[in-house]
């Protein structure tokens, strides 16, 4: 498996969740994570996003380490980064510092497929026409023959992203470990959806 930090910045936010092999553009503008990312961006470009919780300040276990691909900075002061997705990991710890951003010590071990060049047998035919259902009904556009273009992780990874679906469902997606279980457990959530609202035979084109 590939060497990532052991020790990484993180920023946690609620609701934003992002896999390997992904990229999320961020408007940043807080002290804080303006630090994280110019720290950040001046050392090796890796930074983590978790989702934070309701309660206080904590944090979910499982979040993913991205690569900064892209950094502007705005007149008025704020960054306008690229995330790409590269590997999820595991906090261990939250380690002590004087920076006004967190820190994390982390694994990687239980996610070394996120690295793998590996093609899935996973057939997407049934969950991509259910996906083009839910998003539809949802008001979501994607232009599905330039999706069609990802490989196999990409498209479950990005149904996962953006999908319309609660925060906790998103969490429980990115911390599947396999390929498959991501992929049987993002279908079964689309279907109760489907299912809920009468929708889950009809499809389009």
């Amino acid at each position: 498996m590939k060497k990532f930090p052991d020790v990484i910045p993180v920023f946690p936010l609620s609701g934003v969740i992002y896999f390997p092999k992904t990229n999320l553009p961020l408007n940043i503008f807080e002290k804080r994570y303006l630090d994280l990312v110019n720290d950040a961006y001046r050392k090796d470009k890796f930074m983590g996003m978790v989702q934070s919780k309701k309660e206080g300040n904590t944090v979910y276990n499982v979040g993913c380490l991205g690569k900064i691909s892209d950094y502007q900075k705005s007149k008025d002061g704020r960054i306008l980064i690229n995330l790409t997705g590269v590997s999820r990991f595991k906090i261990l710890k939250e380690i002590s510092c004087k920076k006004l951003y967190r820190e994390f010590q982390v694994e990687y071990k239980d996610f070394v497929t996120d690295t793998k060049e590996e093609e899935s047998k996973i057939n997407l035919i049934t969950i991509e026409e259910k996906a083009k259902t839910f998003f539809k009904k949802n008001g979501l556009l994607l232009n599905w023959k330039e999706f069609e273009k990802l490989d196999h992780m990409q498209r479950i990874n990005t149904l996962a992203m953006i999908a319309p679906i609660t925060n906790e469902e998103k969490q429980k997606l990115l911390e599947a470990i396999s390929l498959e279980d991501k992929f049987n457990t993002l279908e079964s959530i689309i279907s109760f959806y489907l299912y809920d609202t009468g929708l889950n035979n009809q499809t389009i084109q």
